[in-house]
């Protein structure tokens, strides 16, 4: 009896210990990251870049899963409700991270604050103003005018993305007023001025590089605050006499909340070990976009400014509807 009382207090004794054990174990399995749209845009690229150097990293499969809807929101409920043990990743973008539970009217489905917890940011892409190159429109006055005047239409990757309130915001800029028709992601709204449904659209440099190259659309101008490497030859937009206007979309993993700060320590590790790699970075500067690594205080610091400044703008779209 003495014995097994003796084999008892060894294992209790042991049991705070258990907890560390199995998260210096992590991973020991596949890792999925969710994206919130179909394949082919720019938060898809991203993640479908970063797999292979943190499969590297960690030693296990990444697993690049697509789950569209509601504006990114089918993806973000899936991880904030998934185990928090570091195996099912959101693979972030402005937004259906911090917009899209105002903008389609559901605020309490979850808090970027308080339902996630931020590994890192991957990439940072400036977007351009494009229109269909048949138009033979040359300038951002002459688009803003013909879209007011002639009902010309902008494709839209999804209500709430920075795609759709930057234009929101162009239109209180400008004064002037246009429909914007919503997709599900980038590459159905892409589809759409490929096949003329629509006229003309705001996308990243890593979505819209490649049409911008064939010559199917004219870029008008471009959303940083100065001109990018890839398209020295257009504007910004402040150039066009839109002043302070600056829109950029953001590509990051979170993990769902109460995840362990080891588990956290090492994505953040396998994170920082892709972005590192300069054919990964190559690659992400050919789409227009810049790798940045942050840790996660300081993504969380940026996700707070992006929503500060963004959120005014989204509430302004909804009082309107």
């Amino acid at each position: 009896m003495r014995s097994i009382a003796k084999i008892m207090a060894a294992a209790v004794a042991l049991l705070p210990f258990a907890a560390p054990a199995l998260a210096q174990a992590f991973p020991e399995k596949p890792v999925t990251l969710v994206v919130p749209y179909p394949p082919g845009g720019n938060v898809d690229s991203a993640a479908r870049l970063i797999a292979p150097r943190m499969e590297e990293k960690l030693g296990q499969p990444i697993v690049v899963e697509n789950r569209a809807g509601a504006a990114g929101m089918i993806a973000a409920e899936y991880v904030k409700n998934s185990d928090p043990d570091g195996y099912t990743l959101f693979m972030a973008a402005n937004g259906p991270l911090l917009f899209a539970p105002m903008t389609m009217n559901r605020p309490k489905a979850y808090d970027w604050k308080t339902d996630f917890a931020p590994i890192s940011s991957v990439s940072i892409t400036p977007m351009a103003l494009t229109v269909r190159s048949d138009l033979g429109i040359k300038t951002l006055p002459e688009l803003v005018e013909r879209a007011d005047s002639d009902g010309l239409l902008m494709a839209s990757p999804g209500a709430g993305t920075t795609n759709h309130l930057a234009a929101e915001k162009l239109m209180a800029e400008t004064g002037k007023k246009w429909r914007i028709v919503h997709y599900k992601g980038n590459a159905p709204a892409l589809a759409s001025l490929a096949g003329g449904e629509t006229a003309f659209a705001f996308d990243q440099m890593s979505v819209i590089l490649p049409q911008i190259k064939e010559g199917t659309v004219t870029p008008l101008a471009v959303t940083s605050k100065e001109r990018v490497k890839a398209l020295p030859d257009v504007p910004t937009l402040a150039e066009t006499g839109v002043v302070d206007f600056q829109a950029v979309t953001f590509t990051g993993l979170l993990a769902p909340a109460g995840t362990p700060k080891d588990v956290v320590a090492k994505l953040v590790d396998a994170v920082d070990y892709a972005l590192s790699d300069e054919e990964v970075q190559k690659r992400f500067a050919d789409l227009g976009s810049d790798t940045q690594a942050m840790s996660p205080s300081e993504f969380g610091d940026f996700l707070a400014e992006m929503d500060k400044t963004w959120r005014p703008v989204v509430a302004e779209v909804n009082a309107k509807r």
